[in-house]
Formats: C-alpha cells, sequence, structure tokens
C-alpha cells in the first residue's frame, strides 16, 4: 500500500467532504421539488464540459486516484466506471425529484456498491495486491460494507418512510430497474479477460452512450415541457451551483468512492427534515439515529489517514439541534394553546358549539307533533294549502319516527320560481330541456300506482343507479305517491341558473357550454337582484379574534357575498364538465351553489355500499390517532395548460396541511396582561395532520406532472383510514363529497368544507354534528391545535362526534331520505298539474 499524502491535499480532500454535506443540507433545507429536479437535469448536462477543465491544479499527487475501503490503489479505474456511477446517481436523483422518492434515496449506496463489486474491484485488484488471498480479501471487504451499507440504508428507510408498506414496491421500481440493468451488462463484459483491459474498454464505451442518452432525454423533458412554474433565475444557478460543485468535489476528492455521493445526499435528507413532519416521536429519534449512521458512513468512505475526519461529527449538531427545537416548538405550542384558553378565558370554538347546541334543541322542539300541528304550520311558512297527498306523507313521517316534520324549506324555496308558470308550461319546459342537444339530463317517471320509477336518456344508458336508489327507497308505497316526471342532472355538478322575475325571457331555455373554463362571471350575474338569505345573528355575535371560523353557514356558502371565491374553488375555476342551463327548467341535482336554482334530492352515492359506513371497520375513540385525516384525488376541477392549480380548493388544502407553501399561520394566544390575541407564525405541527393526494388526474400531462412534483402523493389508501383518526376532513370534488355520511356516522368527528348546499343542510347542525371550515383555511391549524392539543378541545371534538353519529342513526336512515323524497315529489306533481294556473309574481 502507498504512503499518505501530504498535508495540504489531505486538508483538500476533507474540505471537499465536509462541503459537499453541507451543500447537500443546505440544498435539501431550502430547495422545492421543482427546483430539485431541473437543477440536477442542468447539473448533469453541464458536467461533462465542465469535466475538462483541470481542477485542482496538477501536483496532488497520488490523491487523485480512487480508494477502496480507505486504502489507495495505484491505478485509476477506467472513467466509463465512473460515468456509469454518475450515471445512476443522476437517474436516482430525477426520480426522486419527479415521484418524491426521496424515500428509497438511501438504498442507492448499498446499490452502488455492489455494482462496483461486479466491477470496480475486478479491475482494481491487480493492483492492490499480487496475491489471490489478498484479492479474496479486499472482496470480502467489499461484500461486508456492502452488508452494514444495507443496514444503515434499513434504518434510514424505516425513518423516512410513513410506515405504508403498499409504498415500498412502488418506490424500488427505479432502483431495481437500474441494478439489474446495470448488473446484467457488467457481468457479460466480465466474460473477458479482466486483465486485457476489454473490461476497461467496455464499460467505457457503454456508460459513455448510457451518458449520452440520459443526458439527450433530460435536454428534450426541458426543452418540450419546459421549466416549472418556479423561478427560472433559481434553476439555473441551483444548476450551474450544482455541476461546479461536484466537479470541484470530485476532481478534488477522487480519494474516495463514487458511492459516497449517494450516503452524502442520504445524510442531507435525514438531517434536514423537520422532526414535525414524522407521524410520531420514535420516528422522528429514529431519523436522527440513521442520521448518524449516514453521517458514519460518508465517514468511514474517507481515507483513513484523515485523522481530522473525526471532526465531521460535529455536522451532526444539525439533526439534533432540529430535533431538539422542533420538539420544544411543538411541547410550547401544546402548552400555550392549554393556558391560552383557561375558565377565564373562552375558544371560539366553545360558544360556536354553545350556540349550535342552542339553535338545535329549538329545531327539535318546534316541530309539529300531529298532522293538523302540521298542516298549520306549514300554511304559516308558505301562505298557501299543503300539497294533494300530504296527509298520508304525514302518516309516513311520523310512523317511521321521523325527528324532522316542518323544516323542508330547500324543497319549497327550489319549487317556487314555477308558481310563475303554468303546470301544463312546466311540463312543456321539461320536454324541451331534455330534447336540447348536450343537455345531459335524465327523464323519470313515477307511476303512483305500481311505485316505480323509470329513466331515459337520449344516449346514456347507466343512470349512477338512480333507478335503483329511487325503487329501493319508495318502491314499497304503491298507490299512495302520484304520478310525477321529473328531470335529474347526470353530472355531479350543478346545472340550472334561473334568472330573477323580469330579468329574462319567460320562454327561453339558454345553454351554455362552460366545462373546463370559468364559471365566475355566468353564476354571479344575478347577485344584485338575488334575495336576501337567512341570517345568525347569534353566531354573528361570536367572537373569532379575526380568524374566519364559520360562524353563519349560510353567510359561507354565498358566493354573491365573497368575491374571493372567484378564485378559491375549481367549481368557479374551471369544472371538469359544466353544462349551464339558464331558464324556468325544474332539474334535480344532489348539489347547488347559492346562486343556482337546482332542486336537491339525496345522492344515490349515500345509499351506495362502497359509501356506506360500516361499524365493524371502526374503532373507539380512545384507539383513534389524535389527528386529521383526509386522503383522496384532485377532482374538484380540470388543470388546463395554465399554473392555476395551486388555488383549487383541494390542492389548497392538502398544501396547508402539509405546510408546503412554508407560510405564516394564526394562532390565537393569550398575552402577559392575559387578553387573547392572534400570533403569526410559521410552526404548523405536521403530526397533526395526515393529510395526501392518492391519484392526480384531471389535469394538462405538465401540470399532472407539476402537482406530482410538488405535493406529498400516496399511491394507495384505504377507504376506512378515515375511522382510524379522531379528526376526518371532508371537502367538496367536482361535486358533493359521497363520502361524507360515512364520516358521520362513525365515532370521528367530521371537520366539512363545502360551497355546496344539500338536501339535508336544513337538518344537520354546525358545531353540533359537524365542524365547518372556512373555504380560506386561515382558522385550520388553530382549529385542529385546539380539537387535539388541550383538553377541553377533545372533549367537544368527541362531543361532536357523539352527536354526529347519534343524529345520524335518527335522521339519516334510508326512510329519511324517502321522506323527503316523498314530500318532494308531492310538491313536484302539484306543481306540474295541468289544471294549476300561473300565481303573478312567482310567489303565492
Amino acid at each position: 500500500m502507498l504512503g499518505p499524502p501530504t498535508k495540504g491535499p489531505a486538508q483538500e480532500v476533507l474540505g471537499a467532504a465536509a462541503a459537499a454535506v453541507l451543500h447537500s443540507l443546505i440544498s435539501h433545507h431550502v430547495t422545492t421539488r421543482e427546483t430539485e429536479l431541473h437543477s440536477e437535469v442542468l447539473c448533469w448536462i453541464l458536467l461533462p464540459l465542465l469535466s475538462r477543465v483541470p481542477w485542482p491544479p496538477s501536483g496532488t499527487g497520488r490523491l487523485s486516484k480512487p480508494v477502496l475501503d480507505g486504502r489507495l490503489p495505484a491505478t485509476l479505474p477506467s472513467s466509463g466506471l465512473l460515468w456509469v456511477l454518475a450515471s445512476c446517481i443522476s437517474v436516482a436523483a430525477v426520480c426522486k425529484s419527479e415521484n418524491g422518492e426521496s424515500e428509497l434515496q438511501p438504498l442507492l449506496t448499498p446499490l452502488l456498491l455492489t455494482l462496483q463489486g461486479h466491477s470496480a474491484v475486478a479491475a482494481l485488484s491487480p493492483t492492490i495486491g499480487s496475491t489471490k488471498g489478498h484479492n479474496h480479501n479486499d472482496t470480502r471487504t467489499l461484500q461486508s460494507r456492502v452488508y452494514g451499507a444495507v443496514v444503515v440504508a434499513a434504518i434510514a428507510v424505516l425513518s423516512l418512510l410513513r410506515w405504508d408498506l403498499k409504498r415500498i414496491p412502488l418506490h424500488t421500481i427505479p432502483l431495481a430497474a437500474l441494478y439489474f440493468a446495470y448488473t446484467i451488462l457488467l457481468r457479460r463484459a466480465n466474460g473477458s479477460s479482466l486483465r486485457d483491459g476489454k473490461l476497461a474498454q467496455f464499460t467505457t464505451s457503454l456508460s459513455l452512450r448510457i451518458a449520452f442518452i440520459l443526458k439527450l432525454l433530460v435536454s428534450l423533458e426541458v426543452l418540450l415541457l419546459g421549466f416549472p412554474t418556479v423561478a427560472l433565475r433559481n434553476i439555473v444557478l441551483a444548476g450551474l451551483a450544482k455541476a461546479a460543485f461536484w466537479h470541484f468535489v470530485t476532481q478534488t476528492a477522487q480519494s474516495t468512492t463514487w458511492c459516497i455521493a449517494p450516503a452524502i445526499e442520504t445524510f442531507g435528507i435525514l438531517a434536514s427534515r423537520t422532526a414535525l413532519a414524522q407521524s410520531s416521536g420514535f420516528q422522528a429519534l429514529l431519523q436522527v439515529v440513521a442520521s448518524a449512521l449516514a453521517l458514519g458512513q460518508v465517514l468511514y468512505m474517507l481515507p483513513r489517514h484523515l485523522k481530522a475526519r473525526s471532526f465531521l461529527w460535529l455536522l451532526m449538531l444539525f439533526p439534533i439541534i432540529h430535533l431538539i427545537g422542533d420538539a420544544y416548538t411543538a411541547r410550547t405550542a401544546r402548552f400555550l394553546a392549554q393556558q391560552s384558553f383557561d375558565h377565564s378565558h373562552e375558544h371560539p370554538v366553545e360558544a360556536l358549539v354553545s350556540n349550535g347546541n342552542k339553535a338545535f334543541r329549538g329545531l327539535l322542539q318546534r316541530q309539529s307533533q300531529n298532522y293538523t300541528a302540521a298542516c298549520d304550520e306549514y300554511r304559516r311558512r308558505y301562505k298557501v294549502e299543503p300539497p294533494p297527498g300530504f296527509q298520508q306523507w304525514y302518516e309516513f313521517a311520523a310512523s317511521n319516527n321521523s325527528p324532522i316534520i316542518d323544516d323542508f324549506d330547500s324543497i319549497y324555496d327550489s319549487i317556487s320560481p314555477f308558481w310563475g308558470i303554468d303546470g301544463a308550461d312546466v311540463s312543456k319546459r321539461m320536454t324541451q330541456a331534455f330534447g336540447m342537444a348536450n343537455s345531459e339530463l335524465w327523464l323519470c317517471s313515477l307511476s303512483g300506482a305500481s311505485a316505480k320509477f323509470g329513466c331515459s336518456h337520449p344516449i346514456r344508458t347507466h343512470d349512477r343507479h338512480m333507478v335503483a336508489t329511487f325503487n329501493k327507497l319508495l318502491g314499497g308505497l304503491p298507490g299512495k305517491l302520484p304520478d310525477v316526471k321529473f328531470l335529474v342532472n347526470h353530472f355531479d355538478e350543478p346545472a340550472v341558473l334561473i334568472p330573477p322575475t323580469g330579468g329574462h325571457s319567460p320562454d327561453s331555455i339558454d345553454l351554455t357550454y362552460l366545462s373546463q373554463s370559468s364559471t365566475w362571471d355566468a353564476l354571479t350575474k344575478y347577485c344584485k337582484s338575488s334575495r336576501s338569505d337567512k341570517q345568525n345573528a347569534a353566531n354573528r355575535a361570536v367572537r373569532t379574534y379575526g380568524l374566519p371560523f364559520v360562524a353563519d353557514i349560510d353567510a359561507a356558502k354565498d358566493i354573491c357575498k365573497h368575491p374571493e371565491y372567484s378564485t378559491m374553488h375549481g367549481l368557479l375555476m374551471s369544472p371538469t364538465s359544466f353544462r349551464l342551463m339558464e331558464g324556468l327548467v325544474p332539474v334535480m341535482s344532489t348539489g347547488s351553489l347559492s346562486t343556482m336554482g337546482d332542486i336537491l334530492f339525496p345522492s344515490p352515492a349515500y345509499t351506495d355500499d362502497e359509501f356506506c359506513y360500516d361499524s365493524s371497520r371502526d374503532i373507539e375513540w380512545e384507539d383513534k390517532q389524535n389527528n386529521l385525516y383526509w386522503a383522496g384525488s384532485t377532482t374538484g376541477g380540470y388543470v388546463g395548460e395554465d399554473d392555476t392549480w395551486s388555488q383549487f380548493h383541494r390542492q389548497r388544502f392538502v398544501a396547508a396541511a402539509q405546510n408546503l407553501e412554508d407560510c405564516k399561520n394564526v394562532y390565537l394566544r393569550a398575552s402577559e396582561r392575559g387578553a387573547v390575541g392572534r400570533v403569526a407564525s410559521r410552526f404548523l405541527d405536521r403530526r397533526l395532520f395526515d393529510v395526501a393526494f392518492t391519484q392526480i388526474f384531471s389535469c394538462a400531462w405538465r401540470q399532472c406532472r407539476a402537482q406530482r412534483r410538488r405535493l406529498d402523493v400516496r399511491p394507495w389508501a384505504d377507504r376506512d383510514a378515515p375511522l382510524r383518526s379522531r379528526l376526518a376532513f371532508d371537502l367538496d370534488g367536482n361535486g358533493i363529497s359521497g363520502r361524507y355520511y360515512r364520516l358521520l356516522a362513525s365515532r370521528s368527528a367530521p371537520l366539512k368544507q363545502t360551497l355546496l348546499r344539500e338536501w339535508h343542510d336544513e337538518r344537520l347542525a354546525p358545531w353540533v354534528h359537524y365542524v365547518p371550515v372556512s373555504q380560506g383555511l386561515g382558522e385550520l391549524p388553530e382549529l385542529v391545535l385546539y380539537l387535539t392539543a388541550t383538553e377541553a378541545g377533545q372533549r367537544r371534538a368527541r362531543e361532536i362526534a357523539d352527536e354526529g353519529r347519534d343524529w345520524f342513526r335518527r335522521a339519516f336512515r334510508e326512510v329519511d331520505f324517502a321522506i323527503y323524497m316523498y314530500r318532494l315529489l308531492l310538491e313536484l306533481a302539484r306543481v306540474q298539474d295541468p289544471e294549476r294556473k300561473s300565481v303573478s309574481g312567482g310567489t303565492l
């Protein structure tokens, strides 16, 4: 073995290694996935050009030769071998940045060591020792290093994974493909004599071709797909810096093996990740242990004669301080949240829950107790006699212990515009609308004598289980239901905009195709002439300290009062499918916006087995994780060629829960004087938010890729996974969310964000059966922290879960769906009665 190098070159090697680790730490701490990916592309395109620049100056002697297990060989392995390993690192970096597979980055080190075992040892063995025994010992040394690297990699992977075993196979595919491809190629080369230069010649030729192809592919990617939306300057600067830096490191520190690069990257990933992003304190501690093992692996790969390398252990202060700081921040936040709202201060949630309970008790107490009282209440509310068949409806509702008898205002409100035209005209308009090209309406009819439904569509055959649902709900009432026809919207999105009286030709029906374009102007053009909605004075008086807690659910859904919604919801920005029918047409939809006139009915999805609650899959409250859970797809709007996807409601929620923007969140805290105020902080305890996308679609190719790079995407999620958390989030998709009832029926407390009105709005009490969340999500960090980190908040969360579960079993049975549909059909039958004449002004 050759003697130790001089002091000067040794310092250069140590400095290069320290710089490499620091560079990795900083880059992983400050860069985004977009910047990381495209800077890697530029780096590996520019690196071959920089490799022609001699650096460092000549005279470094034997330090320019690579080392195996801390010993210097006499000759340098082929540059082709280094290109093979460099290409491996390049591809792995691109896979990591493109698909978020940094969790499997630690496996790259044993992979490269294994590849080196197929080629590098064989190429270096004649120079390391002249005896076969020495060669055998070197091989065993490398094998032991591979085994050690595998152990380190396994611990590192376990500290990074979300403990989702289904995710591992999908993420190992890129690394496995690299391993098998290079191993097979190099094994074929081993058929030649290792001492006649054929292996080096073959490896050089093959690796240069592979490197050229890789660079060509990534260059085409940049030319065809362009740079992401992040600043181009950041990408170019990062790419140039990476290229120049890695050129310096590889030239200066060639006394190490190329396998040190992924080991350094592994340490950078582990040491830069916040402990608040881990699922538990144990995993956060395991991450620090894995950081120490990765750094130790880096030090082991440096030449043994560099005794000063032990000073690199000081870099472990970074993950340790990071862990301690994050733990202290989280503990302090929980302590302050607990102390800020003691007996002398009332949290807004407490006031909202108290008011919600009062309103809900009032709702139950005012329900009519007999048929006569129900008729009187109907006349008082609507100034008209109940429809024919009302007595039979009341008897059906009362016999099935319906807790709601009088509160069906949404039915009358959606029917009342049609009082302004004759009953015969209503039927005529339904026929006209059904016959319009691309209207996407089903025409359904009910035979009262047989209680059988039938639906038809001009081109479609699958009715999304509408007929089966209707027959299931009302098929047991032959001879009691009226003969009636009605239109049903095929799409999830609402369909009808009813102009105000006098603002539109009463005979015209216009159909406008607005799919994948802004709907805001069309849906809000009648805002000035719209009627005022109900007011909730009690909740408006709640002191929220400037946070947007939803105190009035009707006002929160009123898009006329919130012009900011125009760029906050996919349905208003770019719906996947949207055919707006403007005119007096009765169309039934599962959900509708505040300005629209769709007649609401229970979604067939709510009775589908896929969305139904199964108590055997639920667990007790004490066994649930104390966090908020949501996983789903990017439904809710279509992302075209623009970059507005980050403003869509689902993407905004996931980005906020994952703290991707690193923006300041607002919390409520008591000051030293005892007054409660707002505190802005970048703190967000990710352990309280188990939130991710499972699918990225409804988008152009480039925008789908941008979302995959930016957002945390899981390959799969159990549909009952929300039931394992105490807080379960629910929000709009393209239309209403079919999973909502499963959450209401569960032992978890549902948090609901929606702009859509549904048939059940009048019978669900916010802050009693569920927790409403604003569109802006500004209160979400404080809300989740309060409900999970304070004793009072946890009690409230459990009460909401229990109240919602109990009320669901009383008021959301299939017979309750039938009671609602029964009453709706009575109103539809009366309004389309050919003998009925119009009432001036459209009201009675």
